[in-house]
C-alpha cells in the first residue's frame, strides 16, 4: 500500500519525485513521523539547505507529539499582538466565530489567541530547552538584535544581512492580507490596530483578553468596563468550543472537514 501510495500522483511535494526516496521510505519507515522526515530531509536536500521547518500556528496543540515522533525538533514560538493578528483573520475570514456571533469575529480571533497562546506556553515549559518564545513586535523592529538569541537557540548562523541579501519567498515580498497597504508603500505589520481596529469592538475586544494581554506585556488602550456577564460568557462558551473542536480533530475523522490546510499561512 504505501508503495503504490509513493508513485500515485497525489504524491508532489516540492517537485519530489517518489522514486527518490521509495527505497528509503520501504526499509525505514515505521510511523508518519519517520515518513514525514523522511520526505523533508529529501526536499531540503534537493534544495541544498540543512534544516527544514514548518511554520503551521495551528500545530501548537500538537507541540507534545511533535516533541515526541521528533526528537530533535525545536519550538519557536512567535507571539504577536492579538489586536493585529485578529485584524490579519478577520480580513482572511479565517476567524471562526460561533454561528450567533458572525458579527463578532474579530473578538472570536482575540479568544482564540489567548487559548493557543496559552497552549504553547503549557507545552512549552515542559519542553524545556528546546522550546524559545520571540515577540514579533521586536523580531521586525529590531531584527538583528532578536536572531542573536535565536541563532543561538537554534545553534545556526543567522546573519540578518545576509538574509535580506538571499531573501526569498514571504521575506522578499511579504504574505499578508493588508496588500493595498503593501502596494500604497505603507506596509507595516506593527500596530496596525490602532487604525483599523473598529472602536467599539475594540473595547470589546480589550475587555475579553486584556487581562492576560497585559500578562503577556500588550497594554490596553480602553478604560475597562463593567460587563462581567458578556466577558464571563464568552470567555467559557468560546474556550469550551475551541478545546471540543480541538479534540474532535485529534480523535474523529472531523478534521477532513474542519480543516482547511490552505489556510495555516502565518500572515503579517
Amino acid at each position: 500500500m504505501m508503495r503504490d501510495w509513493l508513485q500515485s500522483k497525489a504524491f508532489q511535494v516540492s517537485g519530489l519525485d517518489a522514486s527518490q526516496i521509495e527505497d528509503k521510505v520501504m526499509a525505514e519507515c515505521r510511523n508518519v513521523g519517520d515518513f514525514l522526515k523522511i520526505v523533508m530531509d529529501e526536499v531540503a536536500r534537493k534544495q541544498g539547505v540543512e534544516r527544514w521547518a514548518d511554520s503551521t500556528p495551528t500545530n501548537i496543540p500538537h507541540m507534545l507529539r511533535i516533541a515526541s515522533d521528533f526528537p530533535e525538533a525545536q519550538f519557536l514560538h512567535i507571539i504577536r499582538d492579538p489586536r493585529d493578528i485578529a485584524l490579519s483573520l478577520e480580513k482572511r475570514q479565517w476567524s471562526r466565530p460561533l454561528p450567533w456571533d458572525k458579527d463578532k469575529a474579530l473578538l472570536a480571533a482575540g479568544l482564540y489567541w489567548e487559548w493557543i497562546v496559552r497552549k504553547g506556553r503549557e507545552y512549552g515549559a515542559q519542553l524545556s530547552s528546546r522550546y524559545l518564545e520571540v515577540r514579533y513586535e521586536a523580531l521586525v523592529q529590531d531584527p538583528r538584535e532578536v536572531l542573536v538569541p535565536i541563532s543561538k537557540f537554534l545553534e545556526h548562523d543567522l546573519n540578518y544581512e545576509r538574509i535580506q541579501k538571499s531573501s526569498v519567498g514571504s521575506i522578499k515580498t511579504p504574505l499578508t492580507a493588508f496588500r493595498e497597504d503593501l502596494n500604497d508603500g505603507k506596509f507595516s505589520p506593527v500596530g496596525r490596530w490602532k487604525e483599523k481596529f473598529p472602536a467599539k469592538r475594540l473595547q470589546e475586544f480589550e475587555d475579553l483578553i486584556g487581562a492576560y494581554m497585559a500578562e503577556m506585556g500588550y497594554s490596553r488602550s480602553t478604560s475597562p468596563a463593567r460587563r462581567w456577564f458578556f466577558v464571563g460568557r464568552n470567555r467559557f462558551v468560546y474556550d469550551l468550543f475551541y478545546t471540543v473542536k480541538q479534540w474532535a480533530k485529534v480523535n474523529t475523522p472531523l478534521s477532513r472537514w474542519m480543516v482547511n490546510y490552505s489556510d495555516i499561512l502565518i500572515d503579517k
